[in-house]
């Protein structure tokens, strides 16, 4: 678990909870480490079926350091996908306005009147023709609420896997992939 004196992170899997910055959660922060670093609050959050880096300050006052910076955009995130059908074209930006999709909760929807600015950039990064799927870079721009997994469901390319954006068979078919997002990279000068 790679650490310094005032920032540490895991690697999650998916299908954990991770609540609230600040929170410590046992099935996310094995008994183990936690005894090591007890000082260590969680930064962000991901979504619950995303595998990925979860970053944590050492203590309070890191934690709000390492908020901000997340707030401000300082930190760069970079994610991987597997996704259904074969991505073209293979690279741009999606931008497409998000909102709450209140009636179902808590899903997101895109709304051209009332949404908030949201872009993705992606890039292909290899197609499975077999599968008929390909594995893609994603980066999101801004930081709205399921993001990526709106953007890839408009292209027509839902991440497989996922519970809420994707069709039952790429739905299930993530299930054997075991492949939703994972990042890649991050900060301002350090990659991870």
């Amino acid at each position: 678990m790679p650490m310094t004196a005032w920032w540490c992170w895991i690697s999650r899997p998916g299908c954990c909870r991770c609540r609230g910055a600040g929170k410590i959660v046992p099935i996310v922060w094995p008994a183990a480490p936690r005894a090591r670093f007890a000082d260590a609050l969680i930064v962000h959050r991901l979504d619950m079926s995303t595998s990925g880096l979860i970053v944590m300050g050492r203590g309070p006052q890191w934690q709000r350091a390492l908020s901000v910076a997340f707030q401000d955009r300082q930190v760069h995130k970079r994610y991987q996908a597997v996704v259904a059908g074969l991505l073209s074209p293979e690279s741009g930006v999606v931008d497409l306005p998000l909102l709450t999709d209140w009636p179902n909760r808590p899903r997101q929807k895109v709304d051209h009147e009332l949404g908030k600015r949201a872009q993705t950039r992606y890039r292909l990064l290899a197609h499975d023709v077999a599968a008929a799927t390909s594995r893609v870079e994603l980066e999101p721009i801004t930081g709205r609420t399921h993001q990526l997994r709106v953007h890839m469901q408009q292209l027509g390319h839902p991440i497989l896997g996922d519970d809420l954006y994707a069709d039952e068979v790429a739905c299930l078919a993530g299930a054997a992939a075991v492949a939703t997002c994972l990042p890649v990279g991050a900060g301002t000068s350090t990659q991870w």
